[in-house]
């Protein structure tokens, strides 16, 4: 029999725990007063009793026949194991970054950076061969932003990999990598009106620029709409422009962006603008169209935020327009002519960066818009652009017809808060040509007298003096 102790405070008690006979449950039962008064006489008349169970020991004998089996482990190779001789080559590890016969070469070109973080950078703004790959850590690292001017150093693509890689980054933009991580975000500058003209008359013989310093004139920051349509002189325009802006304003970024264009006129393009020229051709993926004048527009405002002055002469807002309705997803919706309205936000994203920054630099887009094409997209694209810009200039078809150029509609032309821009004595003089021509009503032969006048003098100051004394 198992007995328990139990403790009180008087004294010790030893009870039965297990199964007991009636006789020694009667003992206890009679002797519990007593036990509480004197626990030595309790002790003295329990009996002890043998358990009812007995424990047995049962021996099981393990069989002696019984077999272990044990794993066969194969034999690792040691150290110095060599591989079979065809298995050799895939077994060769990569050179590390100090190999000697690793191809580096420097590099420059701009960051294009894609959805998933990762960038390359292109020599050409477009994609080519010469790319280089930059991996998405590195961009979160330096603060790097699409249109980045990356000057560094790359390596040869080794085994698998398709592209150059980019092993270090010297300089961002021109400075030090540690500026990029200093700089304002575009979307966070001021936009005000411009301020400050930018004169484009560089030759007598070059009418074109004359003209627009005088009734179209173009601020820093302008954001000009040149509506033509076909075969009224719009691609010669925009180059008398930009070699203007090149012989008056050398401190000026000059790009031209051209969208959808012919290979022989971006050939022209390049040979006659004194600038960086992206394009892409007619005959490329609307994707690649799209994505060459997102580049452009990201490379303008990288610099506009470090304060430069940026220039750019596009064509086309339609063409761009057009090549958007064709490469982002359908949105469901119909407009006139087959338009998607979704196609309308990226191109008027791309249209509306143009600004003058507060303390700052600018931003100046000079975009063409196609007109009376007989189609309905284009007239639709142009209806929508028309109130976004800030100056407007308008080619007529009628002097183009004549070959009489360049074919301004001066009347229907203009430049909002030209105010700003202009001298008093200029403005003046300018708004009195105005009214008189508006007196004589809608005839079709303004834009050839100004230019008959304009032509027999060399300078605009000149002409100025000469419709002033009469």
């Amino acid at each position: 029999m198992v007995k328990k102790k139990i403790t009180t405070e008087s004294a010790d008690v030893v009870m039965p725990t297990e199964v007991e006979t009636e006789s020694v449950k009667k003992s206890v039962k009679v002797k519990l007063p007593m036990v509480i008064e004197t626990p030595k006489v309790l002790e003295a008349s329990i009996v002890a009793v043998a358990p009812l169970v007995e424990e047995v020991k049962v021996v099981v004998e393990k069989p002696t026949n019984r077999v272990v089996m044990q794993p066969q482990r194969q034999q690792q190779p040691s150290r110095d194991y060599q591989p079979p001789q065809q298995y050799q080559r895939q077994l060769t590890p990569k050179p590390p970054m100090s190999d000697p016969n690793m191809k580096l070469e420097a590099i420059t070109g701009v960051l294009d950076i894609l959805q998933d973080g990762q960038g390359f950078v292109r020599p050409k703004f477009t994609p080519s061969i010469k790319d280089s790959f930059l991996a998405a850590m590195q961009v979160r690292r330096y603060n790097l932003r699409p249109g980045d001017m990356l000057t560094g150093v790359a390596k040869a693509p080794m085994h698998n990999e398709k592209h150059w890689s980019i092993v270090r980054i010297d300089k961002v933009n021109g400075m030090e990598l540690a500026s990029a991580n200093n700089r304002l975000d575009f979307k966070d500058l001021v936009p005000i009106y411009p301020q400050k003209q930018l004169k484009l008359e560089f030759d007598p013989e070059t009418l074109s620029t004359r003209i627009i310093d005088l009734f179209s004139p173009i601020g820093f920051g302008q954001r000009g709409m040149i509506v033509s349509p076909p075969k009224a002189g719009k691609t010669t325009l925009l180059k008398e422009i930009a070699a203007g802006v090149a012989a008056n304003h050398p401190e000026v970024h000059l790009m031209a962006v051209l969208v959808g264009e012919r290979p022989e006129e971006v050939t022209d393009m390049q040979r006659f603008i004194k600038g960086e020229v992206i394009a892409s051709h007619f005959d490329q993926k609307p994707e690649e169209q799209t994505r060459a004048a997102e580049i452009a527009i990201e490379r303008a405002k990288r610099l506009v935020e470090l304060g430069k002055d940026v220039f750019i002469v596009f064509d086309s807002i339609t063409r761009l327009a057009r090549a958007y309705n064709l490469a982002i997803p359908t949105s469901g919706r119909t407009l006139s002519g087959g338009f998607d309205p979704a196609a309308l936000y990226p191109s008027k994203r791309f249209f509306g960066a143009a600004r003058k920054i507060e303390n700052g630099g600018s931003l100046t887009i000079i975009g063409t818009a196609l007109v009376d094409t007989g189609s309905k997209m284009d007239d639709l694209v142009f209806e929508e652009f028309k109130g976004t810009g800030n100056m407007e200039l308008k080619l007529e078809r009628r002097l183009a017809e004549r070959r009489i150029f360049p074919a301004f509609d001066i009347l229907k032309s203009g430049t909002r808060k030209e105010e700003l821009l202009l001298e008093l004595k200029v403005l003046e003089r300018i708004m009195g040509i105005r009214r008189m021509f508006d007196a004589l009503g809608d005839r079709e032969d303004t834009g050839e007298v100004v230019i008959e006048q304009m032509r027999k003098t060399k300078t605009n100051q000149e002409f100025l003096d000469k419709i002033g004394k009469k």
